[in-house]
């Protein structure tokens, strides 16, 4: 179900492009120039601008379906309550030995004998 929705999300998405590219450029930024469309109230719709506004509300849906399908996909619980639940179940250590639980940031100097973590006494 996922996947269909995205295809339809990128299709939207690139037909929306096209579509924009496409209109007419009314010249200047922010509605500045180009006949006065801010001025003289609203301009007239065309079949561009209605297809620019569906493909809109589509690429609106479609983001909408696949941020509650990512929801449902979730565990219900945040990243941060997975790292702080399961530390043992992070990254293995790497080949200083480090578990990544605290401690230095750096390697343990050579002969040095202090415990990367501190005893439990």
């Amino acid at each position: 179900m996922e996947n269909v929705v995205l295809t339809i999300h990128l299709l939207v998405t690139l037909a929306l492009i096209g579509v924009v590219l496409l209109q007419r450029s009314e010249g200047g930024g922010l509605g500045m120039g180009g006949g006065g469309g801010a001025v003289a109230g609203r301009s007239a719709a065309t079949a561009l601008g209605k297809l620019t506004w569906v493909l809109g509300f589509g690429l609106f849906a479609t983001s909408i379906a696949l941020t509650v399908i990512a929801a449902e996909k979730s565990a219900g619980s945040s990243v941060l309550d997975r790292l702080t639940d399961a530390p043992a179940q992070s990254a293995p250590a790497d080949a200083q030995g480090d578990t990544g639980l605290g401690g230095s940031l750096l390697p343990p100097a050579a002969g040095d004998d202090t415990p990367l973590l501190p005893s439990a006494e």
